[in-house]
């Protein structure tokens, strides 16, 4: 027994996978979940194993019939409730995304912003999935079109954005009938959780959206199960294309965004203060680590390049980086030790470069 004296420190929190409306724990492995501004370990992330992707899907299929005949007007409605609530729990959705992630408040609300104007066009599905008739195309020959829907369908999202790049893929995929089943970041997993909750206040039924935690194993468990009709994924070349070659080769429709960069370049007669503005929130917005933080920037002529450059070292200089839940402070650390290193790695590269 410990003596008064001796301080006793809590086990972190568990946070197992959310099927069929209800959070379901699968503690056969596991993995930490750090605060990246303390390193603190303050969750205990359930990896699902393929029992429990299995009972994801097999959630997710017997929903299925049931969803694909509601009518759109009705999914809409959902939708709509959905879109409140996300504005409502918005504070408690974005404090989740910098305690997991590390980005600024500020950003966190920007990121949640961006993914509430996807829910915001899924609500017109109405209007979106009207297909299309020609009468006469041919003699006695009518013509039309008209959407349906898949069936299963998954999404597998990055750490980076853990609220935004998820609800590029469902709301979209559920409001033209599908079920849905979402396999977020491991490493920043409790907003893709309470989206799923929200989504179930919001009147969606049980089933239709899942949340299965997990890692690379867990994401080949998604990919080799036939009932699956659908991969989407954002993350590395390499994994995209792991992906890709391997959902398309069990006839799995699969969309694989992988390797984004953006490049700017400065011309002569450019307004250098909104330039150079525009680069700070490149560079530094969501800490740096997405595919906008502009890598390479290319100045014509030397007098730009020199203006631009000395501009930059000054907001450089006045940038102030700490927790992210601090709104004064314009960058939150990075998400984990490796990325700083490696970030670290870039940068001693590019000074030997110079040198």
């Amino acid at each position: 027994m410990s003596s008064p004296e001796t301080p006793v420190c809590a086990a972190p929190a568990y946070l197992g996978h959310y099927i069929n409306g209800e959070e379901v724990p699968d503690r056969s492995r596991t993995q930490d979940v750090f605060n990246p501004a303390s390193g603190e370990v303050t969750l205990k992330v359930g990896l699902a194993n393929q029992s429990t992707v299995s009972d994801a899907v097999t959630a997710a299929a017997a929903a299925f019939p049931s969803w694909r005949q509601t009518p759109p007007q009705k999914r809409a409605q959902i939708l709509f409730c959905y879109k409140q609530l996300l504005q409502d729990n918005a504070e408690n959705i974005c404090h989740l995304i910098t305690a997991e992630h590390g980005k600024v408040i500020e950003d966190a609300h920007g990121e949640l912003g961006r993914g509430i104007e996807v829910v915001d066009y899924a609500c017109g599905i109405s209007e979106l999935l009207k297909g299309e008739y020609s009468k006469n195309a041919g003699p006695e020959i009518d013509s039309w079109s008209e959407f349906q829907p898949l069936g299963v369908v998954a999404g597998v999202t990055p750490f980076n954005f853990p609220a935004m790049v998820p609800m590029w893929m469902f709301p979209m995929a559920i409001a033209c009938g599908n079920t849905f089943i979402l396999k977020p970041s491991e490493r920043d997993p409790s907003p893709a959780m309470l989206l799923g909750k929200l989504l179930t206040d919001a009147g969606l039924p049980d089933g239709v959206f899942n949340v299965i935690n997990g890692d690379s194993d867990t994401v080949q468990y998604l990919i080799d199960d036939v009932r699956v009709e659908a991969l989407s994924f954002v993350g590395s070349t390499p994994v995209a294309e792991s992906i890709f070659t391997r959902g398309s080769a069990k006839g799995k429709r699969v969309q694989a965004l992988g390797g984004a960069k953006n490049h700017a370049v400065i011309l002569p007669d450019a307004d250098l203060v909104n330039a150079v503005n525009a680069l700070m929130g490149a560079a530094y917005g969501s800490c740096g680590e997405r595919c906008m933080a502009i890598s390479v920037v290319v100045c014509v002529g030397e007098e730009t390049a020199d203006k631009t450059v000395a501009l930059l070292r000054n907001k450089i200089s006045n940038l102030k980086i700490g927790p992210g839940v601090d709104a004064t402070n314009d960058m939150g650390p990075l998400i984990s030790k490796e990325a700083l290193q490696r970030v670290t790695q870039y940068i001693d590269r590019g000074g030997s470069r110079r040198r």
